[in-house]
């Protein structure tokens, strides 16, 4: 079957392509347009027509891997897609993205008879949902009541999950229950039930939560109450849920940062708009130095987001072994980055921040009300911060101890070369040997050092990656010194962790530099600007001694940022993504 037809991937990026084949969204008719957007958030409805036409052009073909007879042959292809979604509307790109969550630790798993039906199933356009969470536990999910209890034929499930993306509207539930009375680790299995063979009042759907965001969103529960399903629903093995939970999470976190990189497109997009149009004080607002100052520096932000995001997306097939670094990484920053970058724009917009339905069908508050959601599913910013903090010893000791491997990193880094098959079963819950794509930044950071004695356009970035080297060289110090308290890590430990994402994130765009043809190095300059301010807020002193001669340091950013919001205003005049690579967008140059 042909999925998204159009010009070839070589020709054309799969984001561009979608794009085109879903249309203006400025059309006013069309099921993923601005007003139709709006329409469904005031009456909280679900996007259905929008989820109808995704389905009609064979979206979900890439919630299924090839193997079993999808269409998504590498993680980066989904990063794209959701990316495109979310730039529309959040909602849907949650709605029906949903699915991918849902099934993923079936592929996780790798059952095949079992793999096979579900993949079958999602192709045919059946939305797939997870049942973790509990009223009473959230993320604690061993702490969970939903029990399992074995029987002769298989198991007879009782209980209720409850805030669960697409509950009532999904026929199939990926579902966590206590198999073994004692639970523990090994006391829960994972379950694929599908409701449309349950005997009749063995469950029943929870009314749908209100919520602040993504208000048209299924977010509802399910309840079992004694409900038979065979041997055959079983995921993997008995006793494997959370390790098969935990190891698919690395993969849909890396994956959520696609959410952000569209929610934050979408709203420089309107701020900008606006700063181009509005006058103020006699002038228009773009020409004043606090906003044109704010825009580019949200663009910054933006690349630096999507080149930890590209990065994470590709290690997910090259250093499986390392995701659970990476995810926690990608999964803390970039909504954490966006939901601040959406904080900065809404200053920019003022009272149209605001508005419903005065300015641009209130795209901008329904947008932020949507992404504050991102931050907290597939695991919330604390969880991801904690995640770090575990493993601090293990990231501090391989830091300095392990070698360079340039052909692993080019693998990750260069967008130009292919993928290896993903392989879940190289998914670990630590990473053992640290990180490799950290460990990238030093000899990264020379390279760039000694392409900038010949070219001194370089120069400013390689100033700003020895800065980020030292600093993370330091901070590696701190987290090895640091000690896990009985209760958890110390506060102070969330701030090293604060500190190690965004130098992680710095070492993800040096590769890419390294690893790529770039015309500019514009970019480069503008993401490590931005990630070394961001590293010296999460911990004060690292980037330098204190106190500093503010307007020196000024003086010096302000023709970089000039030239960054230059090279913004060209993407958005030419009809162009936000972002490091080309990409034209369906509504195309504004009028």
């Amino acid at each position: 079957m042909t999925v998204l037809p159009g010009e070839s991937a070589a020709r054309r990026p799969l984001a561009e392509r979608l794009d085109a084949w879903l249309g203006d969204p400025h059309d006013a008719e069309g099921p993923l347009g601005y007003a139709t957007a709006a329409r469904e958030d005031a009456a909280e409805e679900f996007p259905s027509a929008a989820c109808a036409a995704l389905d009609s052009l064979g979206v979900q073909h890439y919630y299924v891997p090839a193997q079993y007879g999808g269409t998504l042959t590498c993680l980066p292809q989904l990063l794209e897609l959701v990316r495109t979604l979310a730039r529309r509307d959040l909602t849907t790109a949650v709605g029906h993205g949903k699915t991918f969550l849902g099934a993923v630790c079936i592929w996780v798993a790798e059952e095949g008879a079992g793999a096979a039906r579900l993949a079958e199933l999602v192709r045919a356009g059946e939305p797939v949902s997870l049942g973790l969470t509990e009223r009473a536990h959230g993320s604690d999910l061993l702490a969970g009541e939903v029990v399992a209890e074995p029987t002769p034929c298989g198991y007879r499930i009782t209980g209720e999950k409850w805030l669960i993306n697409n509950a009532t509207r999904g026929r199939l539930v990926c579902l966590l229950a206590r198999t073994a009375p004692e639970g523990g680790p090994r006391g829960f299995s994972l379950l694929l039930v599908d409701k449309a063979e349950l005997p009749a009042g063995t469950f029943r759907t929870l009314p749908k939560v209100p919520t602040l965001g993504i208000r048209g969103a299924d977010i509802s529960g399910i309840s079992f109450d004694g409900a038979p399903v065979g041997r055959d629903c079983l995921v993997g093995r008995e006793g494997e849920g959370p390790e098969t939970v935990l190891k698919a999470l690395q993969i849909t976190r890396s994956l959520c940062t696609a959410l952000s990189l569209g929610a934050a497109d979408h709203g420089l997009r309107l701020a900008h708009a606006f700063a181009a149009e509005r006058e103020l004080y006699g002038r228009r607002m773009l020409d004043l130095p606090l906003v044109r100052r704010t825009l580019a520096e949200c663009y910054g932000d933006l690349l630096a987001a999507e080149a930890l995001s590209t990065v994470a997306a590709r290690s997910i097939h090259t250093l499986p072994e390392e995701l659970s670094v990476t995810s926690a990484v990608a999964k803390y920053l970039v909504p954490t980055m966006v939901d601040r970058l959406l904080l900065r724009l809404r200053g920019v917009l003022g009272a149209r921040a605001f508005l419903a339905d005065y300015h641009a069908h209130g795209r901008f508050q329904k947008l932020e009300r949507d992404h504050r959601i991102v931050g907290i599913f597939d695991g919330n910013t604390m969880v991801n911060l904690y995640a770090l903090t575990a493993q601090f010893r293990t990231l501090a000791r391989e830091f300095t101890a392990r070698a360079a491997r340039p052909d692993r990193e080019a693998g990750t880094f260069s967008l130009g070369g292919g993928l290896p098959q993903l392989r879940p079963d190289r998914l670990r819950l630590l990473a053992r040997h640290g990180s490799s794509l950290m460990a990238s930044l030093p000899g990264n950071t020379a390279a760039l050092e000694r392409a900038a004695a010949g070219d001194a356009r370089l120069e400013p970035a390689a100033r700003s990656a020895r800065t980020l080297t030292s600093a993370c060289g330091e901070l590696h110090a701190r987290m090895g010194a640091a000690r896990l308290l009985p209760g958890g890590a110390p506060a102070e430990s969330f701030e090293l962790a604060r500190g190690y994402s965004n130098c992680f994130a710095a070492a993800c765009a040096v590769g890419l530099w390294r690893h790529n043809s770039q015309a500019s190095p514009l970019w480069l300059h503008a993401v490590l600007d931005r990630l070394s301010s961001a590293l010296e807020e999460a911990v004060p002193g690292s980037t330098g001694p204190l106190p500093r001669p503010w307007g020196v340091e000024e003086e010096a950013r302000q023709p970089l940022y000039e030239r960054l919001l230059e090279r913004m205003a060209a993407q958005y005049a030419a009809g162009e993504l936000f972002s490091l690579l080309p990409c034209r967008i369906a509504e195309g140059p504004p009028c």
